[in-house]
């Protein structure tokens, strides 16, 4: 599992480090959670995680409370979470997030960065066996905590636990995501932040000119406003040797 938090670490440093991007992001999965299941937390599980998130990425709480707000207004944009897959330069695998109001708009911009990139759009679910889904929490557990108490428990959960020197981090089945934040908040642990990511099953290994090349098409996925995450299974710069 450590190599799946290796790629997810670096890809988060990476996406974090576009603060006002990383603002834009979670505003709108905060929006999206609060039109759907209410703008009070403390009824609403998925916003109460969305919040941890928004704190771990210091933004700022009067941007999250308008967030929340924008999903009682009228003119509120009706947000569709839609999945685009296909393949990039030289084969490497690549999925795109996105939140939209509007589908044609979204897909005509995913299917010409992929077009004028060197890749293709492939057909939804045609890469979903070279990703693992999963749900990934950051969890500070208190200093009663017991690490063998929670790797039993979490078994129940199809999870698995890793624990850093400040942080245990969660590695759980995508659909156990509620059970888990259910499990974790009935023990009081502190869930520092919490999300889905798609870890590659397999990393291909490029060269620093195809890397160059993928990268340019990565960010056109990163600057557009309805992409939410990118994935791919490009082997980090970091691993290479």
């Amino acid at each position: 599992m450590g190599r799946a938090f290796e790629y997810r670490k670096a890809r988060k440093l990476k996406r974090w480090g576009n603060m006002s991007r990383t603002f834009t992001r979670i505003g709108k999965e905060i929006t999206m959670a609060a039109k759907q299941g209410g703008p009070d937390p403390d009824m609403n599980p998925r916003l109460r995680v969305l919040m941890q998130n928004a704190k771990a990425a210091n933004m700022p709480k009067d941007t999250v409370e308008r967030a929340i707000k924008k999903a009682t207004e009228k003119d509120a944009g009706d947000y569709k979470e839609i999945v685009y897959e296909g393949y990039g330069p030289h084969g490497i695998a690549i999925v795109v997030e996105t939140a939209t109001d509007n589908n044609q708009r979204t897909v005509a911009n995913v299917r010409s960065y992929f077009n004028k990139h060197g890749g293709s759009l492939g057909t939804q679910g045609s890469l979903s066996f070279l990703f693992d889904h999963k749900s990934i929490f950051h969890v500070k557990p208190g200093d009663t905590a017991s690490l063998e108490e929670f790797e039993l428990d979490l078994m129940d959960f199809e999870a698995e636990l890793e624990a850093e020197e400040e942080e245990w981090l969660i590695s759980g089945a995508f659909d156990q995501f509620a059970n888990i934040q259910k499990y974790l908040e009935e023990k009081q642990a502190e869930i520092v932040s919490a999300e889905f990511e798609r870890i590659p099953t397999d990393y291909k290994e490029v060269t620093a000119e195809q890397r160059a090349a993928i990268d340019k098409l990565l960010e056109k996925f990163e600057e557009d406003e309805d992409v939410q995450n990118v994935f791919h299974n490009m082997k980090e710069e970091e691993d290479a040797e």
